[in-house]
């Protein structure tokens, strides 16, 4: 049952260049703010010039990009749902798709800081860090597990505003947080001599000041979540739907996490100095990656509210447009990336051994915004009309392609490793482009909209 009451009147979605660069470019920002955290990090502590200190902040990052990126569904999950009321009309659902967030999101996060010694012990022996590496990232980890409820509420917060339209609003909240991280990684850990206990400290400071910042700035925006009755925030259909939908995504973002955790596994097997090379890499991948996330954004919001306004034709236009302006931008981030990277290298370690074998490798972290433009549009197509069975699917049979990929590759070492990356990337592009006509036509043959923002395919409930 729908939370808005009876029937409402859809809004009209705008499918145009305009309105895709008003959404994307400032999501460009924001998400450009949030790889600068670990290059900054990164750049704090590689200037101390011992490379297992740079290698126990690279570790400990990738396992919190595990453990947080998994319940970014949260952030995903409600920017769908949100986006699909919205362009429905069905104002009222939005105070309770909200609440339901916000629940999920305090206790997951509640539960991650229960569990943190289990996780811990789990983590270590599959990451693999060495002697040196290991003191230092488990300090890191075992502070900044705490920032896990408020991370949550963020992502919670950032998907009601993203869905609604107002990423102007998603960027000063994600800058906000970023810049004060970063201020206060910096000050703790070359003002304070705090080392990498300093870089969690200041990740836990500013989540908990961007999670009051978030429930201010949607109060503004007229949302009364805690003015949901709890029978509707445990209305047992739009839960479940809720619950399923953050769960295909979760297992979605978990088996990319595991690509890239597995990549960093296998680096750190390769000795301190490989480690920290492809953490310096994977910071260049990541920034070029979230300046292209800001059109997956855009495709995530417009395709969400075209679908919950039954506009088949701004859906499939907002696809193309969002494609184009996506490989625009992946061929253009590749040819900074060459071009810049070797400045790019120096400026994050001082360590020679770390900036050779950077080098060594530049060329194949270039080439990930160039296949990344294909997936990450269709991660934005297929978030927005919340097709979530086919994108967890379809990730998972990417994953499979990655490691046979590795697995045939073994004996190139650290250069097959980085191909396989390559490979998994071009493999997910792929599958979504093969799969999405068949989706969209079902999607938009369906007779009639059920659950809270309608126009969820029957096979993604």
């Amino acid at each position: 049952m729908s939370d808005a009451g009876g029937p409402a009147a859809a809004r009209r979605i705008e499918a145009s260049h305009r309105r895709i660069l008003v959404i994307a470019v400032p999501m460009m920002i924001s998400h450009v703010t949030t790889p600068l955290l670990g290059f900054v990090d990164a750049t704090v502590i590689g200037r101390l010039g011992e490379a297992h200190l740079l290698g126990a902040v690279a570790i400990g990052a990738v396992l919190f990009d595990f453990l947080f990126w998994a319940f970014s569904a949260l952030r995903m999950g409600t920017a769908g749902l949100t986006a699909q009321a919205w362009g429905a009309g069905e104002d009222r659902t939005l105070d309770a798709i909200l609440a339901r967030a916000l629940v999920l999101a305090l206790g997951c996060g509640i539960l991650l800081v229960a569990l943190q010694k289990p996780i811990a012990a789990i983590a270590w022996p599959i990451l693999g860090p060495s002697g040196a590496v290991l003191p230092p990232a488990q300090a890191y980890f075992d502070i900044r597990i705490w920032s896990a409820p408020f991370a949550f509420v963020n992502y919670a917060v950032l998907g009601f505003v993203i869905g609604r339209g107002r990423t102007d609003l998603g960027l000063m909240l994600q800058v906000g947080i970023n810049v004060a991280n970063i201020v206060l990684s910096v000050a703790l850990v070359t003002g304070a001599g705090l080392g990498v206990a300093g870089t969690a400290i200041g990740t836990v400071a500013a989540e908990m000041a961007g999670a009051a910042a978030g429930i201010a700035v949607v109060a503004r925006l007229g949302a009364r979540p805690w003015r949901v009755p709890w029978s509707a925030v445990l209305d047992r259909p739009a839960l479940v739907r809720m619950m399923k939908l953050n769960g295909d995504i979760a297992i979605r973002t978990i088996a990319l996490l595991t690509a890239f955790t597995f990549f960093a596994a296998q680096g750190a097997r390769g000795g301190d100095v490989t480690l920290a090379a492809n953490a310096v890499l994977m910071n260049l991948f990541l920034i070029t990656g979230y300046v292209l996330d800001g059109f997956a954004t855009a495709a995530e919001q417009l395709c969400g509210q075209a679908l919950g306004s039954r506009d088949e034709r701004g859906f499939r236009r907002s696809v193309r447009l969002c494609l184009a302006w996506c490989t625009v931008l992946g061929v253009l981030a590749a040819g900074l990336a060459l071009a810049g990277g070797g400045l790019f290298i120096d400026v994050v370690s001082t360590h020679e051994g770390v900036r050779q074998a950077a080098r060594d490798f530049l060329v194949f972290a270039a080439l990930t915004p160039l296949l990344g433009a294909l997936p990450f549009t269709f991660d934005g197509v297929f978030i927005g009309a919340t097709w979530s069975r086919a994108m967890r699917d379809l990730m998972l049979l990417a994953l499979a392609a990655y490691f046979a990929a590795w697995w045939a590759l073994t004996p190139w070492g650290n250069t097959g490793l980085w191909i396989a990356l390559l490979v998994f990337l071009a493999s997910r592009g792929l599958g979504q482009a093969l799969a999405y006509p068949a989706l969209a036509r079902r999607t938009f043959a369906a007779s009639g909209a059920g659950g809270e923002g309608g126009g969820a395919p029957a096979h993604d409930r």
